[in-house]
């Protein structure tokens, strides 16, 4: 992540800090649960009905920025720099990821939390597997 989109990443996360909480990581992923399976059918189905143009579906760019209590999660504006939205903040404590799957362009792991059945699939980028690393050092692999 270059430096503006840092600042600026962390100028809308520091209102939402405890007076002892500081950031450990930030990074841009996407959240996404679409199958490569199912992407490359809307691509092919896509092609036939337009001519042969395809169209692949992309999930949203986010911002991720973890501190040691909570992750924040932020919609990314796709023209600029600064985050759109809060999306969400979820708690660290009790967190549990799978294993890391590795992909030619990207990776992934799934983080859940033994008190909600809904967990959330983060995808990494080639050049986000430092900040990949980071995160999934401090989450224990689930049982």
């Amino acid at each position: 992540m270059n430096g503006k989109r840092r600042r600026l990443l962390l100028a809308a996360v520091d209102p939402m800090l405890e007076p002892d909480e500081q950031v450990e990581v930030v990074t841009i992923v996407s959240l996404s649960s679409v199958s490569v399976r199912r992407t490359a059918a809307f691509a092919a189905a896509s092609a036939i009905m337009s001519g042969g143009m395809a169209v692949i579906p992309t999930p949203a760019p986010m911002y991720l920025a973890m501190t040691g209590r909570r992750i924040f999660i932020f919609r990314a504006d796709p023209m600029f720099a600064r985050p759109r939205e809060h999306v969400m903040t979820i708690p660290r404590a009790g967190l549990v990821r799978s294993e890391i799957k590795e992909r030619l362009l990207n990776s992934s792991f799934v983080v859940s939390s033994p008190d909600s059945e809904q967990s959330l699939k983060i995808l990494f980028p080639l050049l986000g597997r430092k900040e990949r690393n980071a995160i999934a050092a401090v989450l224990p692999l689930a049982g």
